[in-house]
Formats: C-alpha cells, structure tokens, sequence
C-alpha cells in the first residue's frame, strides 16, 4: 500500500460522525453542492466545509468543479465530488464450484476482475483460492494496486460480521471458520465477512435502486433463497449476525427436506436445485437447470409444477416480510431472475392473496444480478467498512 493511500485511510478512521455522513453523502450523490450536502447529510453548512477542507487535501474530494457545470439546481454554491479511485477495494464472491473477484473504485466502478475454482470447497482450499485470485487483481491493477485499501468477501450463510466469522453455510457445508482472521493474515490487507445478500443490500442502499429510500428490502432467488433489509438508514444485521434467512422461513410442505436439515423450508421447494431435484425425480433421470428451464419453457407438466410451486411458496414469504416491516419497495433479484417468468405467475398470485392492507401498495422491482453484481456487493461492503461500522446513509 502506498503512503498516499495509508494518508487516506488514516483520515477515514479517525473522522467525526460529522465528517463520515459529509464524505458518505458526497460518494454517493456526486457531484452536490454544499447546501445539498448540508441537507442530506443533516448538518450545518459550517461543518460541511469544516469536514471538506482535509478531504480536498488528501485527495479524496475534489472540491475545484466549476460552479455552473453538470446542471446542478439552486444557486451555484461551489460543487464537490468524490475521487473514486482515491482508494481501491476488491470484492469477492464465495460460491460451491467457483470464487468470483472484482477490484473496484469506491462507487463500486469495475476496474478488473478474475475468477478462480477452488480444489476443493473446503475452507482451506477456497482460502488458497482466493488468495491466488486476490494476487491476480493485483497485478491486473498494476501501479494502481497500491490504492488497495480493503477487501469485502461474501458467502451464503450465517455470518457474524463483526467477528468475521463464519457460523455455519449449508451450501459450502462449512461451521465456525474464523474466515476474516485468516485471509487477513493472508492477503497482508484488512478483510471484511459478509453474507452475500446482505451485501447485495449494501450495494442497492449505496449505489443501486435503494439509493434514497427510507426502507426497502432485497430478495434474492437462485442458489438460494435470501433476504436484505435496509432500515431507518442503515443495512440490518441482526443482533447475532443471523437475518434475512428467508429461503428457512417454514412455508413449504413439511414432507420437503432443506439442504440445512431441517424439514418445510422456501429453500426445499424453490431453490434452484431443489426444482431440479423434482423434475428430475418425475422424469427419472439427470437432469441440469438449463434442461429443466427448456422442459418449462414447452409447457413440461413436472417442470411448470415445479416452478408453479416454487413461486408460491416465495410469494408467500414475500408477502410475510412485507406485512412485518413495511418497507417502501422489494427488489427482487439474484441470479435465477433471467427465468422470473416462470415463477411470476403465481408468485404474484400468493403475494397478492397474502399481503395486508395498505402493504399492497409496496413497490416490487425485478432486478437480475449476475455473479459479478455480487462481488461488487462485496465491493461495497468493503467500501463501507472503510467509512466506520455504522455509516448510515442520509435519505432523502
């Protein structure tokens, strides 16, 4: 790391509350003005040029845009905008079968990426993994990579983010891996755990769709069922690291075993492997998800059943998450959502027989995500650590 970037990184953890939501507001709304900062980030006009000053200084702000550019509205008032590529992060994507990278700006910009397949999915083999991809990014970023500032790595499962551990991930079959400690001690850089569709909201929240709401929740359907909750300004956690688990809420038939163990979960019926499982069963014979998405596409009976399902059940979990907390829109996501019309249909119909009241006037936004949109929600989980444990984003 360059001392240029140490300078910088340096300035961000020892900068007040104050100073955190002006620099936030800025990376996320460039170019504002300072009345626009002052607004969002909620706070005097003298504090906003108070924090901008050694922001300018250290190169993380650029506080010289001419005052009439890029339409901004009200009177010219001294622009700024963030310096994306001040600081670099890389984000990386765990799955089963394959480990995807970016290195990103800090809006979460692609500057390069990798993937890698582990020899195994055992811990120690995916830590060998990612760090040969972590160095690939590197040398990809060239004199750049001394702007490397930190690291976001995501998994499905249950992470304790504080900690950096891993509790437990029934798709990786992994329990209590003190994950952020060692790739820490790896890759030589601070590493940062997320469950990956909390850090999909992360992303959505600083960047995406839910940029500027109060409340919003993301759903993801694929691999696995999950769920991000962003409210009253912030990504929720859950106060033991477990939340959003979804595809584990007891909605399916108990007769319809998890990948967890557990009998009657969202994930038994309508994870991606799960609907794979019933037609082939019905078919009596190997089948993969492309197959299976072909034989519903012609009007298959066990391939329409079995999506028919899988939407209801999600549906019907949908529709519990936005009667419990109200928020303003669900994105639905993730990367099953290139085959959404073979579950709309009567995902629609379960969540409309099943949301409450007013609740029905909720936003439902399809939003696909690819692996690579997941490794910038690490990415931006990375970005947001930079900023403090709790940066909560101003919303309008």
């Amino acid at each position: 790391m360059d001392d240029k970037a140490r300078e910088r990184i340096e300035m961000l953890r020892t900068s007040s509350d104050a100073t955190t939501r002006v620099l936030t507001t800025v990376l996320t709304r460039s170019p504002i003005n300072r009345p626009g900062i002052a607004q969002l980030a909620d706070v005097s006009l003298a504090a906003v040029t108070k924090a901008i000053t050694p922001l300018v200084r250290v190169g993380l702000v650029d506080g010289s845009l001419d005052s009439g550019r890029n339409g901004l509205p009200g009177r010219p008032s001294n622009p700024v905008a963030m310096i994306p590529d001040a600081l670099l992060v890389a984000g990386i994507k765990i799955n089963r079968d394959e480990i995807i990278g970016v290195a990103t700006d800090l809006t979460t910009t692609v500057l390069a990426s990798t993937r890698a397949v582990p020899a195994s999915p055992s811990p120690a083999d995916v830590i060998d993994a990612i760090d040969k991809l972590y160095r690939e990014l590197a040398e990809m970023l060239g004199d750049r990579a001394g702007r490397l500032a930190r690291v976001g790595v995501t998994l499905s499962g249950d992470v304790h983010s504080a900690t950096g551990v891993l509790r437990e991930s029934a798709q990786l079959g992994w329990r209590d891996v003190a994950l952020g400690e060692e790739l820490s001690a790896r890759l030589g850089i601070e590493v940062v755990i997320e469950n990956d569709v909390r850090a999909l909201a992360v992303g959505e929240h600083m960047f995406g769709v839910g940029l500027g709401t109060n409340s919003f929740a993301i759903v993801t359907i694929g691999r696995g069922i999950g769920a991000g909750l962003h409210l009253n300004g912030d990504v929720v956690n859950g106060a033991h690291g477990v939340m959003g688990e979804l595809g584990h809420l007891p909605l399916a038939p108990p007769d319809r075993r998890c990948s967890c163990g557990r009998r009657g979960c969202v994930e038994a019926v309508a994870a991606t492997s799960a609907i794979v499982a019933a037609v082939a069963t019905e078919h009596g014979r190997e089948l993969d998800l492309e197959a299976v998405v072909a034989l519903a596409r012609r009007g298959d009976a066990a391939a329409t059943r079995a999506f028919d399902e899988a939407g209801r059940v999600i549906g019907l979990a949908v529709a519990s998450l936005v009667n419990l907390v109200g928020p303003e829109l669900v994105i639905i996501g993730g990367e099953a959502v290139s085959d959404f019309d073979l579950y709309r249909r009567s995902l629609d119909a379960a969540y409309h027989e099943h949301v409450f009241g007013s609740a029905e006037r909720v936003r439902l936004v399809v939003r696909p995500h690819s692996f690579a949109d997941w490794a910038r929600g690490a990415a931006a989980t990375a970005t947001r650590s930079l900023l403090g444990p709790r940066r909560a984003q101003p919303t309008v």
